[in-house]
């Protein structure tokens, strides 16, 4: 006999979580679609009604993104401008409807190699909340996810929240993806980008991921340390090198070849860099925002 329980409280959900196995319930986007026609035989444990795990705050180490914030909150979040990739991706997540429903966290979960949230987190240097009865633990998204459809997740733990590092969030960030048309689609690739500059115009610090073009998104950093020192105008195209498109290992799926979605990282890796870059030119009350 299936069971469904919706705690009130944080305590009360990993006490659930701790009793036996239970499939999470959030923004259910992916939920619903995944049992199709097929009756539910799993237990549900849905954790709505846990009001400390929805918003964006500030916090004394940089900002925390609560595991049940949905996408349409993050588009209306008061961000630096570090964090327009991550804007930009949640305008990529699926149609309004979806946004307005499907959780952060959700998007981390579900482990999918095309989930558009997990590139620009990589590049905002994110890590993992993750809680159980007795114990609150800290991970890298990077080694949070596993593979696809893999998280490191154990029996028993939640996802509570997400934490964005204070020193991460400088910069300006871009963010680009690639389908088989312009809206509701999944990427055949996905890049992010995150640019630091010094006031003499030189980039002291840089961050690329790409998604969709391995089991997981990967940080390219070959490419990164490449940046650093190069003046904002720098063209991109010169430092890829057919290495730097190493680090991913693409597939070939309905969506794409292996070697059209190598080609399409690279394109995307130029402009989201380019894109990052002219952002610094931007008038300062377009990039000057934070949260309050």
């Amino acid at each position: 006999m299936t069971r469904y329980a919706k705690p009130t409280s944080l305590e009360d959900a990993v006490a659930l979580l701790g009793e036996g196995d239970w499939t999470i319930l959030a923004g259910g986007t992916d939920f619903y679609p995944a049992l199709g026609s097929k009756p539910l035989r799993c237990n549900v444990l849905d954790i709505n009604a846990l009001g400390e795990l929805r918003g964006v705050t500030k916090t004394d180490q940089g900002i925390r993104i609560g595991a049940l914030t949905t996408w349409t909150e993050i588009l209306r979040a008061d961000l630096l401008p570090g964090f327009d990739a991550l804007k930009q991706a949640a305008r990529e997540v699926g149609s309004i409807q979806i946004q307005n429903c499907g959780t952060v966290a959700g998007n981390l979960c579900n482990a999918s190699p095309a989930a558009d949230g997990i590139p620009p987190l990589l590049i905002l240097g994110a890590e993992v909340e993750l809680a159980s009865m007795g114990r609150t633990r800290q991970l890298p998204l990077g080694d949070f996810m596993r593979g696809n459809r893999k998280t490191a997740l154990v029996p028993g733990e939640l996802l509570t929240a997400i934490y964005i590092p204070g020193a991460a969030t400088d910069g300006r960030s871009a963010f680009l993806k690639l389908g088989s048309r312009r809206y509701l689609v999944i990427s055949i690739a996905m890049v992010a980008a995150r640019i630091v500059a010094d006031a003499e115009g030189r980039i002291v610090n840089a961050a690329v991921a790409v998604g969709s073009c391995s089991e997981v998104a990967r940080r390219l950093t070959n490419l990164e340390n490449r940046l650093v020192g190069m003046p904002l105008d720098i063209d991109p195209c010169a430092l890829i090198e057919a290495e730097t498109l190493d680090e991913l290992s693409p597939i070939d799926d309905v969506r794409g070849s292996a070697d059209y979605r190598r080609e399409a990282a690279r394109v995307l890796i130029a402009r989201c860099i380019r894109g990052a870059a002219g952002a610094y030119s931007k008038p300062a009350e377009q990039t000057n925002r934070g949260v309050a």
